[in-house]
């Protein structure tokens, strides 16, 4: 594929920051409209945040007095959805066992839609929504210390999701431990659990459902009551596991191996196409050894350990199915979901799940899955590409919203990072309205289904460079000025404000940082830049030069970054080593590695009052904003101003699918419980929602859907013109129980 970094701006000057106002948006309209950067490589155009990120409106003339400020609406909000594909593509509704678990009216998702860009230095990026169901049960029930054999705990399980811990485990079989206690992993290894803030594990296998585990004493149970805006948010993603990014992965040699040619693989296509092409290494299925080991059961007890309580996981749309010839292996990342919720309800951590890719590329960033143009929502096949999203997020919100799910999965970020400069304010807004009606389909609305969330992206590492270190940014606070009284100001006049990705990045040093083989600004390398050198990358990639001061600096950096961001996940948990160096050559966005090398606080709580000067916020959010009384109120004049499908996809006439395919649903893991009482689980959690799916009309061809968005094809192109779909792959088994 042709690969060009993006350009310069016309008059060759770098793109100046602006000062910081949160949740105003910089003049996008006259933003550069070449070939999308990959991620954080930002546009340098010259009304863009170049080294500075506050979140920012994705739309202008919306006023920031309210959380539905991104919407404009003047009350609350209040959601249908699916996908269409061909049948055997997913389960065509195929019940498994599980343990009863006890419907609450406090069990659902609510959506908090925020149409708006995100600024991220000098790239524009789409806030999206969070789709937020906190768990029902507010019970003070725990199980802190092992209990073995009797079918008893030490906490009061009777009110957990999932089964009847009276039907317990069987004797002399440990489901619970605490710090020092012993845990059995699915081969039937052993580890040491430590935790030294009081977090308890807890997993029976006869009723995997129960959910009494905690990751902190200070976190509320899995079968608590999680208050958002009083509880606090501290996670961090899972990037570069089941969504393939070229500086944040376990095997970087994935795209080392490719990279020292004219064509370099540079996104998850063209690794999968290399991949799926060496048939003697194992095909396309080598992929599923990286799943297997970049992320595993021990990363959940570690992350509860660190003083974390939420990661955010972000999965892309083949986890679904995948259609005409995309290369992307396709369904098998749902196992290991699957898994991840498993290991999530057993260390008390919960998850919000982010679509982080859709089909055709939302943003053309190499974490869209491929590196290029735009062509969902935008384009010729930008209305397909979209009806086919919300299939998919019709699909995800039915399954997360089960009972046996909501608990643990709390969150539902519908699309990362949506460029509005280029697809427009007008489409994105009715995608946002369409998305959320459909997870309110499925999820349902009301007290207790949850607030409305805003989630923002903050780094400091991009656009123009500075050779400043750690020590002189800590010394003037830097990250207390640039994200505080905007978070603050944002949860006051929004609601509730999470912050969805940062690091400890203060230059663009790092291994395939701006994609692959771009070089960096820092070092003067990055490819057909203005940017002379400021410095040597060196020192900030090889971490094993890192002296004390060094370590202490960066540790007041993340502290400092923690108290302004508040509610944050960062990114990432891990990076693998280069094939080459043998090292992790990003360390700054490594939040394990930073702990293991001294850099990051080994108790998140440190950070309170690094910036108190800032007036953090404090009060609590108001009911409606809660998911409380008041919740899910949308005006239906609001609806029908924001209407689907946007005009200027169907005026001209572009193609469309039709909604006439079967009703599938995703696997749950096969049951092997054997508790009292078995609810039988299909995957759909709604079944009042029963709307067709999406699927190509029989009668018609259809175009590449990553075709890019300057052909101009017949809205029903003879079926010569028809792309081959790719061969269905068997449904993945899910993962067995053991």
């Amino acid at each position: 594929m042709s690969y060009q970094p993006v350009p310069a701006n016309a008059d060759g000057h770098g793109a100046h920051t602006p000062d910081i106002q949160h949740l105003q948006l910089q003049n996008s309209d006259n933003l550069p409209s070449p070939m999308m950067s990959p991620r954080f490589a930002g546009l340098e155009g010259s009304d863009i945040r170049a080294s500075l990120v506050s979140s920012q409106p994705t739309i202008q003339e919306e006023e920031p007095n309210s959380s539905t400020a991104a919407l404009g609406l003047n009350g609350r909000q209040g959601s249908n959805l699916r996908d269409s594909y061909v049948d055997s593509d997913l389960n065509e509704k195929s019940p498994r066992s599980y343990p009863t678990q006890a419907r609450s009216r406090k069990k659902a998702i609510i959506i908090g839609a925020v149409v708006a860009v995100l600024v991220i230095v000098g790239v524009v990026l789409g806030v999206y929504f969070g789709v937020v169901k906190p768990k029902q049960n507010d019970k003070n029930n725990t199980a802190g210390n092992v209990a073995i054999g009797d079918g008893s705990s030490s906490g009061d399980t009777s009110q957990a999701d999932g089964g009847d811990p009276d039907d317990g485990p069987k004797s002399g079989f440990v489901v619970t431990g605490g710090d020092g206690s012993t845990v059995t992993l699915e081969d039937g290894s052993t580890f040491t659990y430590t935790n030294s803030f009081g977090g308890s594990w807890y997993y029976d296998p006869e009723n995997p459902f129960v959910s009494s585990a905690r990751s902190q004493s200070w976190t509320p149970a899995i079968n608590e009551t999680f208050k958002f805006g009083q509880d606090l948010i501290r996670g961090v993603n899972l990037g570069g596991w089941l969504v393939l990014e070229p500086a944040f992965l376990s095997a970087p040699a994935l795209f080392e191996k490719y990279s020292n040619s004219s064509d370099p693989a540079v996104d998850e296509w063209d690794v999968s196409e290399r991949l799926t092409a060496d048939t003697a290494g194992g095909g396309l299925d080598q992929l599923e050894e990286h799943y297997k080991t970049f992320i595993t059961e021990k990363d959940f007890a570690e992350i509860a350990a660190a003083g974390l309580n939420f990661v955010r996981l972000p999965i892309g749309y083949w986890a679904i199915e995948v259609r005409e010839n995309e290369p992307f292996l396709p369904r098998t990342s749902w196992k290991y979901f699957l898994k991840a919720v498993e290991w999530a309800r057993k260390y008390g951590i919960r998850i919000k799940l982010d679509l982080h890719a859709l089909p055709g590329s939302q943003n053309g960033w190499n974490h869209s899955s491929r590196l290029g143009k735009i062509n969902m929502l935008y384009g010729p096949m930008g209305l397909a590409n979209a009806q086919r999203s919300l299939d998919y997020i019709r699909v995800i919100a039915e399954f997360i919203s089960q009972p046996e799910y909501s608990d643990v999965v709390v969150m539902f970020g519908i699309v990362n990072e949506p460029y509005g400069p280029t697809i427009g304010r007008d489409s994105i807004k009715r995608f946002y309205v369409e998305a959320y009606n459909v997870v309110r389909t499925a999820s349902g609305i009301g007290e207790g289904k949850g607030p409305w969330m805003l989630d923002t992206h903050h780094y400091l590492c991009f656009g123009d460079q500075s050779a400043s270190g750690y020590a002189a940014r800590i010394s003037s606070t830097q990250p207390c000025g640039a994200w505080a009284s905007g978070q603050n100001t944002s949860m006051r006049a929004f609601g509730m404000t999470h912050v969805g990705e940062w690091s400890l990045g203060i230059n663009d040093c790092g291994l395939f940082l701006n994609g692959v083989n771009l070089g960096a600004r820092f070092d003067g390398s990055f490819s057909s830049s203005h940017f002379g050198k400021t410095g040597d990358c060196t020192p900030y990639t090889d971490y094993t030069t890192y002296d004390d001061k060094q370590k202490e600096a960066m540790k007041e950096f993340a502290l400092q970054s923690m108290s302004a961001l508040q509610n944050w996940f960062f990114w990432t948990w891990k990076i693998g080593p280069s094939s080459v160096s043998g090292r992790p050559e990003s360390p700054a966005w490594s939040y394990q590695l930073g702990l293991q090398e001294g850099w990051m606080p080994t108790d998140p709580r440190a950070a309170a009052g690094k910036c108190e000067a800032s007036d953090p916020y404090t009060s609590t959010l108001s009911a409606w904003q809660t998911g409380g009384e008041g919740a899910g109120n949308v005006p239906q004049t609001f609806l029908d101003e924001w209407s689907w499908p946007p005009a200027t996809l169907t005026n001209t006439a572009y193609p469309q699918y039709t909604q006439t395919g079967s009703l599938v649903t995703l696997p749950g893991p096969e049951a092997t419980a054997t508790g009292t009482g078995v609810r039988t689980v299909d995957g759909w959690n709604n079944p009042s929602d029963t709307a067709l799916m999406y699927v190509p009309v029989a009668t018609c061809g259809y175009l590449d859907p990553w075709m890019g968005p300057d052909s101009n094809p017949d809205a029903c192109p003879g079926t010569n013109a028809r792309r081959g779909y790719a061969p269905r792959a068997v449904i993945t088994p899910a993962p067995a129980r053991r």
